[in-house]
């Protein structure tokens, strides 16, 4: 007999920068800390806020992305981690409808498209700073945009007293919007930021503390039996089956991680490791070398250019890694692990660093300069992403420049609207990179 779904929930915002992450960990953490087993989810690409979500909720997070996933993967996905939970939270990206198309096609990759496909009703934070009644007009604006999706109620953020409250939840129930509860103005409740979004869940000092404050604030001020009562099952099949995943590199797959190299997809990992394949994690940081028996090596993306004296010294992980190359294993890096397969790395002062040189690629973080897209990729040679002619989606979000890139390109690649992208990717041999991060496969 197939178990049931939990009920669910997706917060969702009109705009970023309206405190919706902040909201959804207080959640998480406020439920778990009743008992409850929460599931988190991110809509998008977004790999920080899963890493705060995993810390919040005391369960692995996943990306679930209806731009660069296909639907049976998203419905594995859910199955598989839903499974055993009480209540899922899905965190949303940009604003509620905000995503991308192809041309000719409606948008795509937004939260909206996310609730439309999961039946998950939303929970609207919006940020009332400088707004009264307005709030309750952006708020029917947002329920009566698409009749496919629920909006379930809002949630008031920055709201700068009780008579400030008193000025909006009024004009909510009059348009026949619920109001859960209005969070005030706090800046002990705002979490840090570096150049790519949050800092990393693990270099946020004393986390649990400041996930508890959160906590303390949203159960103060929210009323978490309505927002229980308000989650729906999702109407995705309770049993994802068995789905063809972008393939493992090898069997025994050697993964840098540490806080240089912090970031890939689990579900990248969780379709590796039941494949068969094993996983062995090694820290570049700690001079560590990748396992002299592994058949293939990944290099995660991060922050190298903030380690980047570090990993020049690390002669341990430099020779093992080009031992293994000399003997044609497969090594792949992807955006921080592309860097550091290449030649040099100039950090943002300008000293340059010597990297591997596995691959000629020479970045700089000197002058900073935002790359951030879908990507669209057809591998022009066999590498670790699998065989020539194979087309991949994955995400590019990095402020390096490319300086260099003396080796044969890797892939074509095109953004979310089929424009072609100077992404190219490098390919030496058995070694690869991309700044992008791959997702899935496309077919």
């Amino acid at each position: 007999m197939t178990e049931p779904s939990p009920p669910g929930l997706i917060i969702a915002a009109p705009s970023s920068g309206s405190g919706k992450t902040t909201i959804a960990l207080g959640l998480m953490r406020a439920f778990a800390r009743m008992g409850r087993v929460v599931q988190p989810f991110k809509c998008g690409p977004d790999y920080i806020d899963p890493a705060f979500h995993t810390a919040a909720a005391r369960r692995a997070s996943h990306n679930l992305d209806t731009w660069a996933m296909r639907r049976p993967i998203i419905e594995e996905i859910v199955a598989r981690e839903s499974a055993g939970a009480d209540i899922v939270i899905s965190e949303g990206v940009m604003g509620l409808f905000d995503g991308v198309a192809e041309p000719g096609q409606t948008a795509r990759a937004s939260t909206a498209d996310l609730a439309a496909l999961t039946r998950w009703p939303v929970v609207l934070v919006l940020d009332v700073a400088g707004q009264a009644e307005t709030a309750a007009a952006l708020a029917l604006g947002c329920a009566r945009y698409r009749d496919d999706i629920e909006i379930a109620g809002v949630i008031l953020n920055q709201v700068a007293s009780a008579r400030h409250a008193g000025l909006i939840t009024p004009a909510l129930a009059d348009v026949g919007l619920r109001c859960f509860g209005a969070m005030p103005r706090d800046a002990e409740l705002s979490l840090p930021e570096r150049h790519l979004g949050l800092v990393q869940a693990g270099e946020t000092a004393e986390l649990d503390a400041k996930l508890d404050r959160i906590a303390d604030a949203i159960a103060k001020s929210i009323d978490l039996d309505a927002i229980i009562a308000s989650a729906r099952a999702t109407r995705l099949p309770t049993s994802g089956g068995a789905q063809v995943h972008l393939p493992p590199p090898g069997q025994r797959i050697g993964l840098a991680q540490d806080r240089a190299f912090a970031f890939v997809y689990p579900h990248i990992l969780s379709a590796w490791r039941s494949a068969g394949a094993e996983i062995r994690p090694f820290s570049p940081l700690a001079d560590e070398a990748p396992d002299s028996s592994a058949d293939a090596v990944w290099l995660p993306g991060g922050y190298p250019e903030l380690h980047a004296g570090v990993l020049a010294a690390a002669s341990r992980f430099q020779t093992g890694l080009k031992v293994l190359a000399a003997k044609g294993v497969a090594i792949h890096g992807e955006c921080g692990g592309y860097m550091v397969l290449g030649a040099g790395l100039e950090d943002a002062d300008g000293a340059r660093h010597a990297m591997t040189g596995l691959l000629g690629v020479e970045t700089s973080f000197a002058k900073r300069k935002l790359h951030l897209g879908y990507r669209r990729a057809r591998l022009l040679a066999p590498s670790a992403l699998g065989p020539a002619g194979t087309e991949v989606f994955g995400h590019e979000f990095h402020y390096a420049a490319l300086s260099a890139n003396p080796d044969e390109p890797l892939v074509a690649a095109e953004d979310a609207r089929r424009a072609a992208v100077a992404e190219c990717g490098s390919r030496r041999g058995s070694v690869s990179g991309t700044f992008f991060h791959v997702i899935d496969r496309a077919a």
